[in-house]
């Protein structure tokens, strides 16, 4: 276990994919003081199950992911502007009391290598539904993530980008994050695909 910074927010951050944080709350601009000023500016994102990102008395999941600081800016009235990228996922063994922000001891919790071998044709397949969802998804005028140039070669990121692009709640987000492996993650994704592609369609064909 390790205490880390975290920043519970109303959206899931997964592996490989960039955070935009503009930071204006006092307990979190120290936070991001303090992750500049460490060897390792890292801070980990859970979802909020209940409650705000901004005063407090939030209720939050114990499943994230490590944020590393990739850029961080300064405003003259002391507000940031952070790009963040997700690296490993994390579990949290117990929050610790805010000081001022909120802080918890975590374990960094990888899925590479478990599981069954993940076939590429179910990758694909994935990977045709998730485009095709989010197509119709634009067409209704519904807001979709930018879909990647190429896929990765390795399962775990393939997975990760897969429910990145896909037209999902932030609900639904957190099932695929917390999935045990990739093989586990994306068949998840096919059947959440499978009724995501039913709703879709019935809105487009509606008069």
């Amino acid at each position: 276990m390790a205490a880390l910074p975290m920043f519970p927010l109303s959206n899931v951050l997964l592996p490989g994919a960039l955070l935009t944080l503009h930071v204006f709350e006092p307990r979190y601009r120290a936070l991001v003081r303090d992750c500049v000023a460490a060897e390792q500016p890292e801070f980990g994102v859970v979802l909020i199950d209940r409650g705000r990102e901004v005063g407090g008395g939030d209720v939050r999941r114990n499943i994230g992911v490590v944020a590393r600081m990739l850029q961080v800016a300064e405003t003259p009235d002391g507000r940031f502007a952070v790009i963040a990228g997700g690296t490993d996922r994390l579990r949290v063994g117990e929050w610790l009391p805010d000081q001022p922000y909120p802080r918890a001891d975590i374990e960094r919790w990888s899925d590479e290598g478990l599981g069954p071998v993940v076939p590429r044709e179910l990758i694909e397949l994935v990977h045709q539904q998730v485009r095709r969802a989010a197509a119709m998804a634009t067409e209704l005028g519904d807001r979709v993530a930018e879909g990647v140039a190429a896929l990765a070669d390795e399962p775990m990121l393939a997975s990760y980008q897969l429910a990145e692009m896909a037209p999902l709640g932030p609900a639904d987000r957190y099932t695929l994050l917390a999935a045990e492996h990739p093989h586990a993650r994306l068949a998840l994704l096919a059947e959440m695909m499978q009724e995501v592609d039913a709703v879709l369609r019935f809105r487009l064909e509606r008069p």
